[in-house]
């Protein structure tokens, strides 16, 4: 509950288990289950605790954003989860405290890829690089990583809301990550483009949550496949307001 810790868990896991999950399609690497597939061997078998371990973990990290994204938060059961990954109630007792654990856990690190796929496109290229394509570069890797888990996507903007207030917590401190990477684009933006107004921080902390609500709209109502297509929306918006723009024609 309020005192659950945020795990940090392998993306691929171990790809002998990836690669017999179910095939979800629609739903994303992160919302893969194990459902009709057969759970690890139990008794002696010839793979490390520490395997069995994180398969375990990676099982039941996938199946709660697979179920909450299927039904959402209030109505998922520790029973659905340990169900949907294969593993036993024991299992998951000896990873989370609760589903709330479970949960947070599970957002938390797909949030933490989400961050991390948009720093390796703006890290990607040259130092030199115009501070447009910077910009355009992130926004369209965070959108291409939304479009890519449509399950995480839905669980992260429309049901953390729905989660508790520490979800409500996690979910501000992204937004206000998010703003901090904003300011620092700009304030490197700046060192080039002097005419460039300063603004005051609230003006980071208000795009991140106009892109959130854009995002939003978009995820709510199942078309996140098309979400690519915002980039140009989002890059208008922030060069209008940080770099004083006309919005483009």
């Amino acid at each position: 509950m309020g005192g659950a810790k945020e795990r940090s868990v392998p993306y691929d896991g171990f790809v002998g288990y990836s690669e017999s999950v179910v095939d979800t399609g629609s739903r994303g690497a992160l919302a893969r289950t194990h459902e009709g597939k057969p759970g690890l061997p139990r008794g002696r078998n010839r793979l490390p605790p520490r395997a069995v371990r994180a398969s375990h973990q990676e099982r039941l990290l996938r199946s709660v954003i697979a179920a909450v994204a299927e039904v959402g938060y209030p109505a998922v059961t520790v029973a659905d989860i340990v169900a949907r990954a294969r593993v036993s109630r024991a299992a998951f007792y000896g990873h989370f405290a609760d589903k709330e654990d479970c949960f947070l856990a599970a957002t938390g690190e797909g949030r933490r890829l989400m961050a991390s796929r948009v720093l390796f496109a703006a890290r990607a290229l040259p130092a030199a690089a115009p501070a447009e394509q910077v910009l355009r570069e992130a926004s369209g890797a965070f959108l291409a990583f939304l479009a890519d888990e449509p399950a995480f996507a839905r669980v992260f903007y429309v049901d953390m809301l729905t989660a508790g207030p520490l979800a409500v917590e996690r979910f501000d401190a992204a937004q206000r990550r998010f703003a901090d990477l904003n300011r620092q684009w700009h304030q490197r933006a700046r060192t080039r483009h002097p005419e460039w107004p300063a603004v005051p921080g609230q003006a980071y902390l208000a795009l991140a949550g106009a892109s959130t609500e854009l995002v939003r709209s978009v995820v709510r109502t199942g078309q996140t496949d098309t979400l690519p297509g915002l980039a140009d929306t989002l890059v208008s918006l922030h060069l209008a307001v940080l770099a004083g723009r006309p919005w483009a024609a």
